[in-house]
C-alpha cells in the first residue's frame, strides 16, 4: 500500500518547474519539468512555427529532443528551424528522424537522454491510450509533448482525445494564438501570441464575421 500525505507534506514538497516569464508564463505559468503536454490545431495557424519557439524557449534549462515523425527532415522542416533560427540552440536541441516509438523509449531510458522530448505528430506514433500510458509511467522523470492533428476544436482520433484528458498542459493553436487549457495557468483567458501580424487579420476576421 502507497504511503498516505497530509496536506503540509505535499505542500512541502519540492517539485521541480520551468520557470516562465513574460509572455510565456502569462500563458502558462510555471509548469512542471515532468509530464505530458499535448498540443493540436488545424494546419496554417501557426503549429509548426509554435512548436520550435517552445523548443527553443525550453533548451534554456533542459535538453530537447524533436521526433519528426511526419515530416522527418524534408523541407518545411528544414524551412521552420531557418525562421525561428534553431540554431542559437544546436547544443542543445536534436532532431530525430522518424524515430519508432521502442527506439525512442530506449534512448530516453539511457544515462544523459534528453530531458524533454517533442513528438510530431501522435497520429504518426501508433499509440494507443494504454501504450501511451505506459511509456509515461516509464519515463516519469521526462516531459513527453505530443503535437496532435486537429477535428474541429479536439484532437483527432479517440487516443488523442483521451492524451488531451490526461496531459497536463494542453495547447489548441487558432489563429497564430496558443491558448493553454492545462493546470498550471494563474490567468485563463490569456494566450501566446505565435505571429502578431498574423493574428490580428485573423482575429479581425472573425470579428467581422461575428458581425455579420
Amino acid at each position: 500500500m502507497k504511503r498516505a500525505y497530509s496536506p503540509t507534506e505535499v505542500q512541502a514538497m519540492h517539485i521541480p518547474s520551468f520557470p516562465f516569464e513574460g509572455e510565456w508564463e502569462a500563458a502558462f505559468g510555471h509548469p512542471s519539468r515532468t509530464g505530458t503536454w499535448i498540443i493540436w490545431g488545424e494546419s496554417g495557424n501557426g503549429k509548426s512555427a509554435f512548436v520550435m519557439k517552445l523548443a527553443k524557449y525550453l533548451c534554456r534549462w533542459c535538453t530537447v529532443a524533436y521526433d519528426s515523425l511526419e515530416e522527418s527532415t524534408g523541407l518545411s522542416l528544414q524551412n521552420t528551424l531557418k525562421r525561428e533560427r534553431m540554431d542559437e540552440v544546436n547544443r542543445r536541441f536534436k532532431i530525430l528522424d522518424r524515430e519508432p516509438m521502442d527506439e525512442l523509449s530506449q534512448r530516453l531510458a539511457k544515462r544523459r537522454s534528453p530531458d524533454v522530448v517533442i513528438i510530431d505528430s501522435f497520429q504518426y506514433t501508433g499509440l494507443t491510450y494504454a501504450s501511451y500510458k505506459a511509456l509515461k509511467e516509464k519515463h516519469a522523470n521526462k516531459l513527453l509533448v505530443f503535437v496532435s492533428h486537429c477535428e474541429g476544436m479536439r484532437p483527432e482520433g479517440r487516443a488523442a482525445k483521451k492524451v488531451a484528458y490526461d496531459a497536463d498542459v494542453k495547447i489548441f493553436i487558432q489563429g497564430f494564438r496558443a491558448v493553454c487549457k492545462g493546470r498550471f495557468i494563474t490567468k485563463p483567458g490569456d494566450h501566446f501570441t505565435i505571429w502578431e501580424e498574423g493574428a490580428a487579420a485573423y482575429w479581425a476576421g472573425q470579428i467581422e464575421e461575428d458581425k455579420s
